[in-house]
């Protein structure tokens, strides 16, 4: 697929309110052409006036609720979510589940996750499944491709095996991106930095902290793009 090198950096709008994600759109101007909006956002009541006016404003959206519920329910909640004007969005549950959102996705792209970048072998122990992470991401990767999602989201970590699996007949979107050295407070494990996620095989990437603690936001995000122009 032809994209866009500006439009490989997805910055996750992770803030509490409307009115602050607004403000980090308008500094960020044009060095961010695609913006991630999740759950906490979904909380304020104003999430899809912040979708409309992100759309209105140009910018392309991935709205990532992850959705699980049964199939029947995912189905009515892309189609409906398809009429927005988002570009992806993600479906965190079974194939039944996948494939309900695949079949009423419209224009609207469907990311099937993987395994969150917060977990670690033993948090996938603890949560039932008898594989290590590699495993359970190809296997994910395979679901998503056989049930009709556009891409997956997944590590930096497992890339490289999803790639020999999948080809490039997956998406990837490649969360989890720290391009300096991990704090000891990050609740994500299973990083990379964005060069190694593009040599790995990435698409895009989502890059939150590492631009909106930045003391200059827009530099930060300028940044990671030459890094991505250099990348790809």
């Amino acid at each position: 697929m032809d994209i866009n090198s500006k439009d490989r950096l997805i910055f996750a709008l992770d803030v509490a309110e409307v009115d602050q994600a607004k403000a980090l759109v308008n500094e960020l101007a044009d060095a961010v052409t695609f913006y991630k909006a999740g759950m906490e956002l979904m909380m304020t009541g104003e999430y899809f006036d912040l979708l409309d006016w992100l759309v209105q404003n140009e910018k392309k959206v991935f709205v990532d609720l992850k959705l699980f519920d049964v199939p029947a329910t995912v189905s009515k909640a892309v189609k409906r979510l398809s009429q927005r004007g988002a570009y992806f969005t993600t479906v965190h549950g079974n194939q039944g589940m996948m494939e309900a959102a695949a079949a009423e996705k419209g224009d609207l792209k469907i990311l099937a996750v993987t395994a969150l970048t917060s977990l670690d072998e033993g948090d996938i122990k603890d949560l039932g499944f008898a594989c290590d992470v590699q495993e359970l991401v190809v296997s994910r990767a395979r679901r998503a491709l056989s049930s009709g999602c556009d891409g997956i989201v997944a590590s930096g970590m497992e890339l490289e095996y999803i790639r020999d699996e999948v080809s490039d007949k997956l998406l990837i979107v490649t969360p989890g991106i720290r391009p300096v050295e991990n704090r000891p407070t990050d609740d994500q494990k299973r990083i990379v930095s964005v060069e190694q996620a593009f040599q790995r095989g990435a698409d895009y990437i989502v890059v939150g902290r590492p631009i909106k603690n930045a003391v200059n936001p827009r530099q930060a995000a300028e940044l990671i793009q030459e890094t991505i122009l250099n990348s790809i």
